[in-house]
């Protein structure tokens, strides 16, 4: 049994902008410091992203304005959930951009913190109908269909592919970028040697072969409505540590988890174990009762001597975090010889 220590709330609405909650956040260690970039909402229900630093688990700077607000139609209800990778001397922020209507990667970039510059989206615009007929054409099961459907309701037809949780791995691998990114209801990886190569025709020829491209799906009853990507992986002596979320469809509505897989550190399409139970649940009054009840949702996890601190969003009010001893981790997801 995995011990798993509640290093309890990080981060809590303060300012205007951020009073509807803070959430999800983008954390990376810089000069013994942890950055932060986080997901701020404000009264009217549209995110930015904030920032704040903290040294010795101390707060020491917070932003009393957003960092980053949106300037685009793509964006113009919203900046959510970022993901920071550093790559070759390069921050790479990737978000959600969300139009009101349809929610797609974006992502900036910067050689110094904390300023980025926007580097706009990831994907063309491709609707959820024509993605879905190429991505029908695998042997990926129907409830890619049934996600399809499902938005093209609640929606409209002319709804665009759904696309969340992407974020870079910090290695390139065979001179390629690793791009981890997810169509519901599981979590894919795609490769590229240079972002102008992520044009409408590289998306078609990945949707086409997307079962190709797919990790992990959803497999035990704690993920039974979908995976998303979380947390930027860690490279370990076994493999590339992936903390991701899980959504379980239960008799209290959507139940939010978190999980871990180690990939393969030479192929990370190739999963080496993944956790048959939650690697965390909602438990603390926080997590269970919020502006979304039953929610931690992990999307940075940083390596601190030999624990792995994972911040997520709790109950999508507050940020908070977790710990556990990274060789433990390492042996519950590595095969049983």
């Amino acid at each position: 049994m995995l011990t798993i220590k509640n290093e309890g709330i990080v981060l809590r609405p303060l300012y205007d902008f951020e009073i509807g909650g803070v959430l999800n956040p983008a954390c990376i260690e810089i000069m013994g410091e942890l950055w932060m970039f986080y997901r701020a909402v404000n009264k009217e229900n549209k995110s930015t992203i904030g920032f704040c630093r903290f040294k010795n688990n101390e707060l020491v700077e917070r932003f009393d304005t957003p960092l980053l607000v949106p300037e685009y139609d793509y964006e113009k209800e919203g900046l959510e959930d970022p993901r920071i990778t550093f790559l070759n001397g390069k921050y790479y922020l990737f978000y959600t951009a969300y139009d009101g209507k349809n929610a797609r990667i974006a992502y900036a970039t910067a050689e110094k913190l904390p300023f980025f510059k926007k580097r706009g989206l990831l994907l063309p615009s491709i609707s959820y109908e024509k993605a879905g007929e190429l991505f029908r054409s695998t042997d990926l099961s129907l409830r890619y269909k049934a996600f399809e459907e499902r938005y093209q309701e609640s929606r409209g037809k002319d709804i665009l592919l759904w696309e969340k949780d992407a974020f870079l791995f910090p290695e390139k691998i065979d001179g390629k970028y690793l791009l981890c990114h997810r169509v519901l209801p599981g979590i894919q990886i795609v490769s590229f040697e240079h972002f102008s190569d992520l044009t409408e025709d590289f998306w078609k020829n990945q949707l086409s072969h997307l079962d190709q491209f797919t990790i992990l799906e959803p497999k035990y009853w704690y993920d039974s409505w979908n995976l998303g990507g979380g947390c930027p992986p860690i490279k370990t002596k076994s493999g590339w540590l992936l903390i991701y979320h899980t959504v379980q469809q239960s008799s209290l509505g959507r139940v939010y988890h978190a999980s871990a897989a180690l990939l393969d550190s030479a192929n990370p399409l190739k999963v080496i174990g993944r956790l048959e139970n939650p690697l965390f649940s909602p438990s603390s009054e926080y997590e269970k009762s919020g502006v979304v009840n039953n929610v931690v949702f992990p999307t940075s996890a940083i390596l601190e001597g030999d624990r792995v601190m994972i911040y997520y969003g709790a109950g999508d009010k507050m940020i908070a975090a977790k710990s556990v001893n990274l060789n433990a981790l390492l042996e519950e997801l590595s095969p049983r010889s």
